[in-house]
């Protein structure tokens, strides 16, 4: 028997949370990249870019291709940055929600008589 979807997701949505994989991806959505490009990008150190790397290709969300002593990795669908850029979407109706709130925090209740 196979696992429920709601399992694979969760495990899917695991695999996204850490801002180094998150900015990886960001970067890739662009287009392909050599590591070195990569490490001042996403700004940790080569030997945990690697390791977040790895966890990202076991995940099946990035391939890699060698040339020469050159890794360069690259998105291995254009559905990644659609879910990228879907949410930054939401974040923005949050934000922007919590900003509303955050203004109604601020104003000063009416004075009664």
């Amino acid at each position: 028997m196979s696992e429920p979807l709601y399992l694979l997701k969760a495990e899917f949505f695991k695999t996204l949370g850490h801002p180094a994989r998150i900015r990886v991806l960001e970067l890739l959505s662009a287009r392909e990249r050599a590591v070195a490009e990569l490490v001042p990008e996403v700004g940790i150190e080569p030997a945990n870019l690697s390791q977040q790397l790895a966890v990202l290709r076991r995940a099946g969300l990035v391939s890699t291709r060698k040339e020469g002593s050159t890794a360069y990795y690259a998105l291995t669908s254009p559905h990644v940055a659609t879910l990228l850029t879907v949410a930054r979407q939401i974040l923005s109706v949050v934000i922007a929600g919590q900003v509303e709130l955050l203004e109604d925090l601020r104003t000063p209740p009416p004075l009664r008589d």
